[in-house]
């Protein structure tokens, strides 16, 4: 006779504000002409200086600028960039984007290599633990110089309210 299937006891969840202080390994990554014209395209953006080399030089830049909020999308090129939040045990189709803000310290333009380092800053919950927000803070820099601070907050819905 067979015997019934079992599962084995399951881990505790760990608490999601066990994230706060926790970081992501630095990242190194290179913004392309072709994704920094794209991604101009794609938002609207008609000023030349992020779609064509020779506007862009002529109006003093070294290459094409790297649009403002183009920075969050090089965070998304992270490997495993969502490890940490797996580890919380929540189910990657539950996520939503809650905000995003940017502070800017120096342009940065195609073909420089830039440096994410992130860091985990927050976490709490509202209506009762139905929603969860993680908030991930990264520095971005070019050979060691702070070129702009990211905020993004991630929400995470609850399907399940956790007791």
């Amino acid at each position: 006779m067979s015997q019934p299937h079992t599962e084995a006891p399951s881990q505790p969840r760990p608490q999601p504000q066990s994230i706060i202080g926790r970081t992501l390994p630095p990242f190194r990554t290179t913004p392309e002409r072709s994704q920094l014209q794209f991604f101009a395209q794609v938002i609207g953006e008609t000023d030349p200086v992020y779609t064509d080399v020779e506007a862009a030089r002529a109006a003093g830049h070294a290459d094409l600028l790297v649009p403002p909020t183009f920075l969050f999308s090089l965070e998304l090129r992270r490997p495993d960039s969502h490890v940490l939040i797996d580890e919380l045990g929540f189910d990657r189709r539950q996520f939503l984007h809650g905000e995003e803000r940017f502070t800017y310290h120096a342009l940065a333009y195609a073909g420089e290599e830039l440096e994410l380092a992130a860091e985990y800053t927050d976490c709490y919950e509202k209506r009762g633990g139905a929603l969860t927000f993680i908030v991930r803070r990264t520095t971005v820099r070019r050979e060691g110089a702070l070129i702009a601070e990211l905020s993004n907050v991630l929400a995470i819905r609850q399907l399940e309210i956790r007791s």
